[in-house]
């Protein structure tokens, strides 16, 4: 495997078919559609020397993300529970604002993973994870025919 795959829930080494085939059918409560829409988009870009990923999450502060990385499985993930409470507050409606996410990428063996740096600017997550040395595209050599 020479890119980043997500791991999105389908089994390891199976096809969509196969896949189709031990999901259900029918999904009545639709939590996958929730689930989709409460995922922050990517963006993974290749270049020479690196890997890039780009999460929109507007709102956030650099503190709200977890980023772990477990043998080749790079996790980003984040639970938010905002709830402020006050002793003389009578609640007649209330509505918890509660956002969590999860999303995991499985990393190439051609990456340097003690070498993955994150940063959080202006509602953008970005990850750099640097390719190693032999992974990169060496330049064209010319070769002198005698």
């Amino acid at each position: 495997m020479s890119t980043l795959v997500e791991n999105n829930g389908f089994l390891p080494n199976t096809s969509f078919f196969d896949d189709f085939l031990t999901r259900d059918l029918f999904d009545w409560s639709n939590r996958r559609s929730n689930q989709f829409r409460s995922v922050p988009p990517v963006n993974i870009m290749e270049t020479n020397d690196d890997f890039r990923v780009e999460m929109a999450a507007p709102g956030m502060q650099k503190n709200d993300f977890h980023v772990e990385l477990d043998n080749d499985m790079l996790t980003i993930w984040t639970e938010l529970n905002a709830r402020e409470e006050s002793e003389n507050q009578k609640f007649t409606r209330r509505e918890f604002s509660y956002h969590s996410f999860k999303r995991s990428f499985y990393l190439p063996n051609t990456v340097e993973a003690n070498k993955i740096e994150a940063t959080y600017k202006n509602g953008m997550l970005y990850l750099v994870i640097p390719k190693k040395e032999e992974a990169r595209k060496k330049p064209v050599k010319t070769i002198a025919i005698s």
